[in-house]
């Protein structure tokens, strides 16, 4: 189903305006996957609490009339996020304890992660910033500068990190001005950026963003996220393939989510699809207890015996170093402490 575009919505730049043609109503997705009733209550109830919202591109790459498709659970919104389960919490990695300046985290040393938006171009619905208070960070350029200032101030940084959200949903033009801010403090070296956007809205790596990562004497590194085989196809590969052949870093992140990629096949095939574009696996993180993602979790035994089944199959470069994240530990922890039966 193709929707008119609205004078306004044609004259954005395509990213723009394939973002504002992203699926917002759980009915609508229901209605293109062709998707039984029976899963409409729930979806528009939990939806309530936390907004359904994908790409056309990424629900392209869904298999119509299967609900458990794992690009669909990644998205589709369910009852079980509006259980109350024990040690399920809003703020699961106590980002809010770290925040050194409006809108900077510092949870390890030498780095410092900048919430540039709050904005993403789809919601997971294993999110463990859900429930983040981004209204509470800097919103005009000129918010920014006491972020910067503590960047300046603290020598000992020589990463900067831009998050959120997802840093790549600002315009080219606000991202250079950040950039070209964190480029001009003398003892920062690298940029790094997390996003998911080069998988789930490809079309955001414009010639304009190439240029300002690879023009910048910040060292670029690209972290991206994709839990799936079945993500990185048709454009979402080339993408990923452009950021390698440009010579910008690219890794990518995922979490162990039960019913999507809790088997050695699906992490195997993930893996290979990777490492194949030239992005290195970088972490399979075991799932952060946010409030409403319970039903995704598996148990760190399972998580251990497929990173054991991938060690003896794939090349080292092509396994992902399995961690979770523990606030107040100096780095992520890795995952190696439970026995595997």
């Amino acid at each position: 189903m193709i929707r008119p575009l609205s004078p306004i919505v044609s004259s954005l730049p395509n990213w723009q305006r394939s973002l504002a043609e992203a699926i917002r109503n759980p009915d609508e997705l229901l209605d293109i996957l062709s998707l039984s009733d029976e899963w409409r209550p729930a979806a528009r109830r939990a939806s309530q609490l936390f907004p359904l919202l994908a790409t056309q591109s990424f629900v392209r790459r869904m298999r119509p009339r299967d609900p458990f498709d794992p690009l669909l659970r990644q998205v589709l919104p369910l009852a079980a996020e509006q259980d109350e389960v024990p040690g399920f919490v809003a703020d699961p990695v106590e980002d809010t304890s770290f925040r050194i300046a409006p809108g900077v985290l510092q949870k390890y040393a030498h780095r410092a992660l900048l919430m540039v938006t709050g904005s993403c171009a789809v919601h997971c619905r294993y999110c463990f910033r859900r429930h983040y208070p981004y209204g509470e960070e800097p919103k005009r350029l000129a918010d920014w500068e006491p972020a910067f200032e503590s960047l300046v101030a603290d020598t000992s940084i020589d990463e900067v990190i831009l998050s959120g959200g997802d840093p790549l949903m600002l315009t080219d033009q606000r991202l250079a001005a950040i950039v070209e801010r964190i480029a001009s403090i003398p003892h920062i070296k690298r940029l790094r950026i997390h996003s998911r956007l080069p998988v789930v809205l490809p079309n955001r790596v414009t010639p304009e963003l190439m240029g300002l990562l690879t023009n910048t004497r910040l060292t670029p590194i690209m972290v991206v996220h994709a839990n799936h085989a079945a993500e990185i196809v048709t454009d979402a590969a080339e993408v990923l393939r452009t950021l390698v052949q440009s010579g910008v870093v690219t890794l990518n992140q995922a979490v162990l989510l039960k019913g999507i990629n809790d088997s050695f096949s699906a992490q195997r095939d993930l893996c290979l699809s990777l490492a194949n574009l030239g992005v290195l696996p970088y972490y399979l993180h075991q799932l952060d207890r946010v409030a409403g993602a319970a039903h995704f979790e598996v148990s760190p035994t399972v998580g251990i015996a497929i990173i054991n089944e991938l060690r003896a199959s794939l090349p080292g470069y092509a396994v992902p170093t399995y961690v979770q994240e523990i606030p107040d530990r100096a780095s992520k922890t890795p995952v190696v402490n439970w026995r595997v039966n």
